[in-house]
């Protein structure tokens, strides 16, 4: 029993090359999946994501069951993200090659129906994830914008944006300067 659990049964070199050639296959598969399937905007795409690593865990470890062969491959794929993410962030060209660019869905309250279409994206689903970031309606939105990364981005137009501690202050003193003009005018027209 001991003997199963820690001797690999497969070379750790086809191991290593096992789970490098998966890692690029789907990072490859993701690309030019596109950015839908990174944001997960329906339960579709989620169940795709989740059995994703069921359906390539074979080949990955291939005919190896060792808890060695798992840690050496969860090793390599851990150092492999690590170096070729570093690796794409310092290259501009390889950020856009490895992860593409961001794409407006929404402008001025209106969808972009090309953008929708050739992301494979339903309106409904943008509208369910626009309100998740505060819009109430399209009608609100300046521009939503989904990232390479597949997150969603919204702008909401200037009279449905939440006021900040610094709003409130600036026009709470704009406020006071105007109460305070009026005043001063009052008491010179009595005569103080």
């Amino acid at each position: 029993m001991w003997h199963d659990l820690w001797n690999l049964q497969i070379p750790s070199a086809e191991k290593v090359l096992r789970t490098v050639l998966v890692y690029a296959g789907l990072a490859l598969l993701l690309r030019l999946g596109g950015k839908r399937d990174l944001a997960q905007l329906n339960s579709f795409d989620l169940v795709v994501m989740l059995l994703l690593s069921n359906v390539v865990q074979n080949a990955v470890i291939g005919n190896d069951n060792s808890l060695t062969g798992g840690l050496l491959g969860a090793a390599v794929l851990v150092a492999l993200n690590a170096v070729l993410v570093r690796l794409v962030n310092r290259h501009p060209r390889l950020v856009r090659l490895f992860e593409g660019r961001s794409t407006s869905l929404i402008r001025d309250g209106r969808f972009l129906s090309k953008a929708l279409h050739r992301l494979g994206l339903r309106r409904a689903d943008v509208v369910a994830a626009c309100r998740r970031q505060g819009a109430d309606d399209i009608t609100e939105i300046t521009d939503a914008t989904l990232s390479p990364g597949g997150a969603l981005i919204v702008t909401l137009d200037q009279e449905h944006r939440n006021a900040s501690i610094g709003d409130v202050r600036r026009e709470s003193d704009r406020l006071l300067t105007e109460i305070r003009a009026e005043l001063a005018n009052l008491e010179h027209r009595l005569g103080r």
